[in-house]
């Protein structure tokens, strides 16, 4: 089943849909390197379908970033080189000049018109790529000048982030971009490494490529310590992959959950903590749902202590939220969280309730027009107990103001279909991991399911006037209009930043720089023996 868009918004669980989120270098110290040794990561869940205009989720974006190459990629201070060696920007325009020694896996020559042909079956509306308005902005145009050397991608109008957005958009090539159902379980990019053995559920088996020289930066993926094989094995549970972690059977974790505690006192490991994007939850304003009424949505915020439901959610390990994007993604430092949510009043949220017209029933739980205020809750199961705990604890708060919450825990793959197919929810904890605020527009405004993003039926129109004028300006210059934006959200109750989340990079026998939380194929350094 094609999964929709707005699971893009899953930034953290994996999120993203694409690989965004602020990275880091791991000290790989004077150790020499194992040579030709295999490298083994756990992810949380099975990736899914391969192809990269259907990618959403992160974890699937983790296991294309092994195999696929975008125009540029991250750096530590900025943007840097990745398929085009440099890159010209205009307001409405971004030109690439392509590197002209960059081959498929195939070893076709991945040219201009490869390049534009990618964008151009994303933009076109039978595609139904759920990254179209999110990491390719609507309306944007490819022009290819093989003879030149260079593809230009244009937007219809002024794009805050029209260089930034394409270090998120995977580049097939070969025989893949001439037919695209083999990517469902095949490769076909120019990547470091290609699929050479998958078991759904289990594994997937990446081998390296000879020659590849232009990965982020310019970098290899043969130097001294290089693996020649990474494998990315499927670990749903944190304490089994923390204990394979510390027998040795894989060299990577991503860790959310109490196990990090262990890991962090634990001596030969190679650990780091990154910011990760928020936790937060969303209310769904579908017409005759309760939460389409701003008074509930105000009543319910109201009653939660949001500093201790962070707390719990992250097993103490969080932080303090200030936006919707990753701060170290994106040119924009503005808090827009502080002074914009309601005070913890359970008080007010009861008279609140009352003055809506939800009255208590004789088993405790408000009734308005015979309907009991009975919510359903939506959360993941792959990411720690916290989550667990965190549902448990909105449970209880809300039953204090006659509010009923029914707890629903899915893996993250189930989350497309509750939150767009099924459309079963009341309220959902979404963690959100976007390196641009620009990604977040089409789930936060528009049409819904099915035709469109926006999960939770938002209708702010505040938020969209907004937008609607800080995309047109250079990033920076944007940004005061960006974090209004954002405020114009959660002053209408539409979601509620609880907490920056964080996670602990566990490193046991190699050491690898990450892109968000995916390893980055490039800089994985395998320590030697003794």
């Amino acid at each position: 089943m094609r999964k929709s868009g707005a699971v893009a918004a899953i930034g953290a669980l994996g999120l993203l849909a694409a690989a965004c989120g602020g990275g880091g270098s791991a000290d790989g110290g004077k150790d020499a390197g194992a040579k030709d040794a295999t490298f083994t990561a756990a992810i949380p869940t099975d990736p899914g379908a391969l192809d990269p205009a259907t990618a959403v989720l992160s974890v699937t974006n983790g296991t294309l970033a092994q195999a696929y190459d975008a125009l540029v990629h991250q750096g530590p201070n900025g943007v840097v080189s990745g398929l085009a060696e440099k890159w010209e920007v205009k307001p409405d325009s971004v030109t690439f000049t392509i590197r002209k020694d960059v081959t498929c896996s195939d070893g076709s020559t991945v040219t201009p018109s490869v390049i534009a042909e990618n964008f151009a079956h994303l933009a076109n509306p039978e595609t139904k790529s759920p990254i179209y308005g999110v990491l390719v902005p609507a309306g944007l145009t490819a022009k290819a000048d093989d003879a030149a050397g260079t593809v230009t991608l244009s937007t219809p109008q002024p794009y805050s982030f029209i260089l930034e957005n394409a270090r998120d958009v995977w580049i097939v090539c070969g025989k893949g971009l001439k037919d695209r159902s083999i990517l469902t379980k095949q490769t076909s990019g120019s990547g470091p490494y290609v699929l050479s053995e998958s078991v759904s559920g289990d594994h997937y088996t990446f081998t390296r490529r000879e020659g590849y020289a232009w990965g982020r930066g310019g970098t290899t993926n043969n130097e001294p310590g290089s693996p020649a094989k990474i494998v990315l094995k499927v670990v749903p549970n944190e304490q089994t992959a923390a204990n394979l972690l510390t027998s040795g059977g894989i060299n990577f974790a991503v860790i959310q959950g109490p196990d990090r505690d262990r890991l962090e006192k634990m001596s030969g490991f190679n650990n780091r903590v990154i910011a990760a994007g928020n936790g937060q939850y969303f209310y769904n304003q579908k017409k005759g749902l309760p939460g389409a009424d701003p008074a509930v949505r105000k009543a319910l915020t109201q009653a939660v202590n949001l500093q201790e439901l962070g707390g719990i959610s992250t097993s103490g390990k969080g932080g303090k939220a200030t936006g919707l994007v990753w701060e170290s993604m994106e040119p924009c430092k503005d808090d827009s969280v502080t002074g914009s949510l309601p005070p913890y009043d359970t008080a007010a949220a009861t008279a609140a309730l009352d003055a809506a017209g939800w009255k208590p029933g004789a088993d405790g739980i408000r009734e308005k027009d015979g309907k009991k205020l009975s919510l359903r809750y939506v959360y993941v199961t792959t990411r720690g107990p916290g989550f667990q705990a965190a549902a448990e604890y909105l449970a209880g708060e809300w039953k204090k103001i006659g509010v009923e919450l029914k707890l629903n825990g899915v893996i993250d793959t189930k989350l497309a279909e509750v939150m767009n197919v099924s459309g079963d929810w009341d309220v959902i904890w979404l963690p959100i991991g976007v390196g641009l605020p620009s990604q977040l527009t089409a789930f936060l405004s528009g049409p819904s399911a099915p035709k469109g993003a926006n999960f939770a039926h938002l209708d702010n129109k505040r938020y969209t006037e907004l937008v609607a004028e800080a995309i047109q300006k250079p990033g920076p210059e944007g940004c005061k209009l960006w974090a209004e934006a954002e405020r114009a959200l959660f002053t209408n109750h539409d979601l509620v930043p609880v907490v920056e989340d964080t996670l602990l990079l566990a490193m046991k026998g190699a050491t690898v720089d990450t892109y968000g939380d995916i390893p980055i194929a490039t800089s994985v350094r395998m320590k030697s023996a003794g």
